[in-house]
């Protein structure tokens, strides 16, 4: 699991509040917590003013209650927290797994479960929403597939055809069918026989397991 972190664990950067225009940045290694600063003023005073750097381990930063307030005061205090989890050796191993792994495990999940997950992260919301999860869902739950319902979800997406009963897809399947043939009546002869060959392919029938 150690070779899922990989530097910086986390950075956050950003101007102070309203009353302070300097910028700041915090970067957490696996061993240190790095704390920048730019002070920006238009007094003359500060206009050779070198920027400044703070480098500290994990434990000093955990008794550095200044440090820790400042943090809280520009980034917020859901940021000082997971700052603190990360020095703490809390390490998020989840959120650092990549998509195709995610997608494998987010699989093995009921959909209500899925929706859940969705709702606890921006990543966990595109990844449960994505295309992608909602093939693999209906080509889980579906004994066979016709070659006609990948061609169908480009138009519709996989999610409305997961949640899609057999009647109804067989529907939006024979619609697509008569728009293809509707089409090719418009052709030259020359083109229609090439597209035949080419677009119009045996359909096989689609066995879904979800009913109404």
């Amino acid at each position: 699991m150690a070779s899922l972190l990989t530097d910086p664990l986390f950075e956050i950067s950003g101007r102070g509040p309203s009353t302070n225009k300097n910028y700041y940045n915090c970067v957490v290694t696996k061993d240190d917590v790095i704390w920048r600063w730019w002070m920006i003023s238009p007094r003359a005073v500060y206009r050779l003013s070198k920027p400044g750097q703070l480098i500290m381990s994990h434990e000093d930063f955990l008794d550095d209650n200044k440090l820790q307030n400042d943090i809280r005061t520009i980034f917020g205090y859901g940021a000082l927290q997971y700052t603190k989890a990360l020095c703490q050796g809390q390490f998020d191993y989840l959120a650092r797994l990549p998509d195709s792994l995610l997608l494998q495990i987010v699989n093995h999940l009921e959909i209500e479960d899925v929706g859940q997950l969705g709702r606890t992260s921006r990543r966990f919301r595109q990844l449960c929403g994505s295309e992608e999860f909602w093939e693999q869902a209906v080509r889980r739950c579906c004994k066979t597939v016709s070659p006609e319902v990948p061609a169908l979800a480009q138009e519709v997406g996989w999610r409305r055809i997961f949640f899609t009963n057999k009647l109804q897809l067989q529907k939006l399947i024979s619609r697509r069918r008569l728009r293809a043939e509707e089409e090719m009546t418009e052709l030259t002869p020359e083109k229609r026989s090439e597209t035949s060959r080419s677009a119009l392919k045996p359909v096989a029938e689609v066995e879904h397991t979800m009913e109404g």
